[in-house]
């Protein structure tokens, strides 16, 4: 397995619509194309309105490279920039969990 925590923090609330509609579009794309995309789970920050959580999780490092080749993914990654002022990345790598496959 190979996963990736990220948290990014969006400009103001106008950019945090924008965007979580461009999260909800790209995750129908990969919700419907990627089945080594195990998890892509995207949380809204309790207590911190502009941030957004990121935990996804891949079948292994191919498929992270896979997700990563994706039209829809290089435009997501391409049009973020617009919404968000940080972004912070942790690679995973995974020990144990409930729920997951090894």
């Amino acid at each position: 397995m190979f996963g990736l925590f990220v948290r990014f923090t969006c400009k103001d609330e106008a950019a945090a619509t924008a965007f979580d509609e461009l999260v909800a579009r790209t995750g129908e794309q990969i919700r419907a194309n990627e089945p080594a995309t195990v998890i892509y789970a995207v949380h809204r920050v309790d207590g911190r309105p502009l941030q957004r959580a990121f935990y996804e999780l891949y079948r292994d490092k191919a498929a992270f490279d896979e997700h990563e080749s994706k039209d829809y993914v290089r435009a997501f990654l391409s049009e973020r920039d617009k919404y968000v002022s940080a972004t912070e990345v942790d690679r995973l790598d995974f020990v144990s969990g409930k729920g997951v496959e090894y």
